[in-house]
């Protein structure tokens, strides 16, 4: 394969694809063509993602390679959006269950109607009239495993179709020469049994459990949907200095868009006027909705709960949040996971191994057989190509992380894919950076000592002053207690201000000089800091930073300053540990303060004074160690170290890059997701290998029973239409197990 710096990936909508044997032979034929690097197919969704070199294929080339196969393939409609993609996808799959139900009904009303006609059906006219009807159902309601079958056998494969189309096309045959000429069959002493009834009621039940399998596919896709129909249709878009409503699409950057209570934000946008309590519940998982004021950012989709506001559009179409995360889950519901290996290789030969093993049962019946053993021989040899199922083993995995990344979604975890799911349900070391994920990511002013005469009120007015000219993390959270206090009445114009690079800032308020900084700055000063050392001490082995303050010379007093732990984090430690699972803190932050927000959080081990290439090596350590490790930030410089982990989470609130680099995004400011993300993990890789054991054991027994191994000692013989509706009902049952993953909580 060439090989290229920057591949270029198109997912390709592909039709015809029944089974697993269908997914690997597209697999393999896109994998063998030349410039692709990887392909992906994905038998839920209908579609091939390629990665490919553009300088040597082509989306055109790709599609042609597909239909090389025999299966259908075009190219993706230029233009269209992740919504209108998914909402096309829903409409296809509904008309294809509607159209299904409707032949099942129609070929199972035949099939009972049948089989209560008088025994004289059997002769003469009935059986003419029996087996023209049959006739009609196979090319009407069995059409396509008959047409599907065919290409298989122009490209040399073959798929579930293949077994279906032989075994009923075998029945029929014999069917129809015993109706016409009977004597051919009891001039040598095989009886003239008409299976017209039989060839119904399988295609009756094989259609029938296709239609229930395409409807719970459906319902695999129902957070998909749910995030689609976020987006409204119409904007309140204020125009000439009238309100108008207008068609989503029409929504230009810039436009003032008013939202009132109750209705849904239409794009994304930054409030310019109002505030209001927004529920954005759907796309982080946080039930409680949260406050919103001009200047706050607001995402389309989500519910504006009280208070009507203005806003002007910033981000839109398939830049948006809702898009963008829309996008991210379809992607992740392409990607096979590992686990899925098994079950590609055995698809691959599948198909021809089960007529292998239906002529084998035909010979050994016709050889062992004391009675008809021609009529025993042909019952058997149906019975194993009817009953064997492809389709069950194909669906096992892609199933359950269809599911699964929905669930994930509407906990606010979004995973990109099945490799990702199945690497976090093993993890077993998780290591979280400090700031913003264990903590708020914020600094904020925690305890104030005043000394000298000064109060707390005065101590924080002063500081106050002279910090809203800086521009440093430590003075912002000064200024944002001063304004959330009480002592707001200190308006003050600041002259001679002077920033005094990792020291301080000073400056001259209503005619004094305050100075805000190290105690050595207050030393420089002539400012005693003795009255408040002890205090200091205690406050920097807390981990906070300690702020003094200084006017005209004297100690006015001192500010601690802390990143608080968030209030979950406690919670989400203790959650990890009872998983089993060992935390490591991980900061670039000097260790009296790690270790103490270690002690508080819960945390054991820490790695403090590193820098982001430090980060890694850590990372790269525990993984040396045999550790599986997971990798929690919100960082740019957390960034490596999320691409090195195992898994990498990256908490939604933090740059595009962490979130980029990450193979889960937390969708909401909380560590307790990251328990949520490998519970959910690790319930999908149970029912991935519930759905593989019964995909294989269905198969392993099935197929034996069919041939007639337990005639011998019980005499029993599996009737073909048993089998139809067996192996009807397998693919429904691997489906069904999968949709238990929407109860987890």
């Amino acid at each position: 394969m060439a090989d290229s710096a920057t591949p270029t990936k198109i997912t390709i909508p592909v039709s015809g694809m029944t089974c697993a044997a269908c997914q690997a032979r597209v697999q393999r034929t896109l994998q063998g063509t030349p410039g692709v690097h990887d392909a992906t197919v994905n038998l839920m969704m209908n579609n091939a993602t390629v990665d490919y070199d553009a300088s040597v294929a082509t989306p055109a080339s790709l599609v042609e390679a597909i239909r090389d196969t025999g299966y259908g393939a075009d190219l993706p409609v230029a233009g269209r959006t992740a919504f209108e993609d998914q909402e096309a996808q829903d409409h296809a799959r509904a008309e294809e269950y509607r159209e299904l139900r409707a032949k099942a009904g129609v070929a199972l009303a035949i099939a009972v109607a049948a089989m209560f006609l008088p025994m004289h059906r059997m002769m003469g006219a009935g059986a003419y009239v029996l087996g023209a009807i049959t006739t009609g159902v196979m090319l009407w309601a069995g059409r396509h495993f008959y047409t599907r079958a065919f290409q298989s056998f122009r490209h040399h494969s073959a798929d579930m179709n293949t077994l279906i189309a032989v075994g009923t096309g075998a029945a029929w045959t014999y069917s129809e020469i015993a109706t016409v000429n009977p004597g051919f069959f009891t001039s040598r002493g095989v009886p003239a049994d008409l299976y017209y009834e039989a060839i119904v009621a399988i295609i009756g039940f094989i259609l029938m459990g296709n239609a229930l399998e395409a409807k719970a596919k459906g319902n695999t896709s129902r957070a998909l949907r749910a995030l689609v129909d976020l987006q409204p249709k119409t904007a309140r878009v204020v125009r000439g200095g009238a309100e108008v409503d207008v068609d989503i699409g029409d929504v230009a950057q810039g436009d003032v868009i008013v939202v009132r209570p109750g209705e849904r934000v239409p794009v994304d946008g930054r409030i310019s006027e109002g505030e209001s309590s927004i529920d954005e519940s759907m796309l982080t998982g946080e039930s409680m909705p949260v406050t919103r004021r001009a200047g706050d950012s607001v995402s389309g989709g989500t519910i504006n709960r009280a208070g009507g506001f203005r806003m002007s559009a910033t981000t839109l179409g398939e830049d948006s949040v809702l898009a963008r995360i829309v996008r991210l889950m379809r992607d992740a519901q392409g990607q096979r996971a590992p686990i899925q290996a098994l079950a590609d290789r055995i698809s691959g030969v599948f198909v021809p191994v089960v007529i292998s093993i239906a002529i084998a049962t035909f010979v050994a019946w016709y050889l062992l057989a004391t009675s008809a053993p021609a009529v025993h021989g042909f019952a058997s040899a149906i019975a194993v190509l009817i009953i064997a199922c492809p389709c069950a083993m194909g669906l096992a995995v892609p199933t359950a992380v269809m599911v699964a990344t929905g669930k994930g979604a509407e906990l606010g975890v979004l995973i990109k894919g099945g490799p990702a799911l199945e690497r976090l349900a093993h993890v077993g070391t998780v290591v979280l950076d400090k700031t913003g994920t264990v903590t708020e990511g914020r600094p904020t002013v925690v305890e104030v000592r005043a000394v000298n005469g000064f109060d707390d009120a005065s101590l924080i007015a002063h500081a106050a002053a002279v910090e809203a000219r800086s521009e440093h993390p430590l003075g912002e959270a000064i200024v944002n207690f001063f304004i959330q206090g009480e002592a707001k009445d200190l308006q003050s114009a600041v002259t001679q201000f002077e920033s005094l690079t990792g020291r301080g800032v000073r400056g001259v308020v209503n005619g004094k000089l305050v100075t805000v900084g190290s105690p050595a700055l207050m030393r420089e000063s002539g400012a005693d800091d003795a009255s408040v050392a002890g205090w200091r001490d205690a406050q920097l082995g807390e981990g906070r930073t300690v702020v003094h303050v200084a006017v005209d010379g004297l100690l006015a007093g001192a500010i601690a300053i802390a990143d608080p732990i968030r209030e979950t984090t406690v919670n989400a430690i203790s959650q990890l540990h009872a998983l089993g699972i060992a935390t490591v803190l991980l900061s670039g932050d000097n260790r009296t303060v790690a270790e103490s927000i270690a002690r508080q959080a819960g945390i054991t081990t820490v790695v403090a004074e590193v820098l982001p290439e430090q980060k890694v090596a850590e990372v790269q350590r525990l993984q040396a160690a045999g550790q599986v490790v997971a990798m929690v930030g919100d960082g740019i410089n957390d960034a490596p170290a999320l691409a090195q982990a195992d898994v990498g989470l990256a908490m939604g609130s933090g740059t595009d890059i962490a979130t980029e680099a990450g193979d889960v995004v937390l969708m909401r400011a909380d560590p307790r997701a990251v328990a949520d993300a490998i519970r959910l993990a690790r319930a999908t890789m149970r029912t991935m290998k519930q759905n593989l054991f019964w995909a294989f054991a269905y198969n392993v027994i099935g197929i034996p029973v069919a041939a007639g191994v337990l005639y011998p000692a019980f005499g029993f013989q599996l009737n073909p239409v048993i089998a139809g509706a067996a192996m009807a009902l397998s693919s429904v049952s691997v489906v069904s197990n999968s949709l238990r993953l929407r109860s987890f909580r």
